[in-house]
């Protein structure tokens, strides 16, 4: 009897120390990192806030990180190893870039599309009425760089239209080329359609004609790489389902 009394209490000794094995079992779960990080164009800034938390709100615990910049500068911080979950390009060439290099899981999927148009401030006081005027010396011109997808296009449409542009300045985003026209650094610039009707009354703007020869589409894409391959996943179909397509035609993007 005494064995058997020794053998139970420490059996009774055992269940709570298997109690707390199976606690710590179960610990680690709820402290899974729960932030998606969604590396974006910048031309995608309006768009992908306001998915952003609609994305929160149907998926309780979870933070969307949006980080935005040219798609080349972001490119290069994915193939450095920058962590991130999915990015969403404002053009195919860079995209195009971390496939080559195995960088993407599955393949990318278009789900908008964009093109240029001259914008102003205001006044425009350039006196600013085609892209002709782009290539006058006298007015300060902004453009993006030639890498980025808004410099590339803007080179194209300038070849389309037969014209020679003078700018001032390269900027790196899209954004850059606009803060510099509303803050008045600059006489006039090419940015998205999207990113000029999101300005709304800051700027003034002018058609170009050719634009519709020169049109960007955008991909997306989940990282191979991504610590939250689930989340990216969803991610994705939200911004090429439904929803998203309504909030980026609100915007002024086109289907691809």
């Amino acid at each position: 009897m005494k064995r058997l009394a020794t053998a139970a209490a420490a059996a009774a000794l055992l269940l709570p120390l298997a109690a707390c094995g199976n606690d710590d079992a179960v610990d680690p779960r709820a402290d899974v990192d729960s932030t998606l990080v969604v590396y974006a164009a910048a031309s995608l800034k309006g768009t992908f806030t306001e998915l952003a938390k609609e994305f929160e709100a149907a998926n309780e615990g979870v933070t969307v990180q949006l980080s935005f910049g040219g798609s080349s500068d972001l490119v290069s911080q994915i193939s450095e190893g920058a962590p991130a979950d999915v990015f969403a390009s404002a053009d195919e060439k860079n995209m195009d870039t971390l496939v080559g290099d195995d960088l993407v899981a599955g393949d990318p999927q278009d789900f908008a599309s964009n093109t240029l148009v001259i914008v102003t401030p205001p006044d425009n006081p350039g006196d600013v009425t085609s892209l002709d005027d782009l290539a006058d010396p006298d007015l300060d011109v902004v453009v993006c760089a030639p890498q980025v997808p808004c410099g590339s296009a803007a080179q194209k449409l300038a070849t389309a239209a037969g014209v020679t542009l003078a700018p001032d300045s390269e900027e790196q985003s899209v954004t850059d080329v606009l803060t510099k026209v509303t803050s008045g650094e600059a006489d006039a610039g090419l940015v998205y359609v999207t990113d000029a009707k999101g300005a709304g009354d800051d700027v003034r703007t002018v058609d170009v004609p050719q634009a519709s020869q020169v049109v960007n589409t955008y991909p997306i894409a989940v990282l191979s790489d991504a610590k939250q391959p689930s989340l990216a996943r969803d991610w994705v179909e939200l911004v090429t389902g439904s929803q998203g397509q309504k909030v980026l035609r609100a915007a002024g993007f086109a289907r691809p």
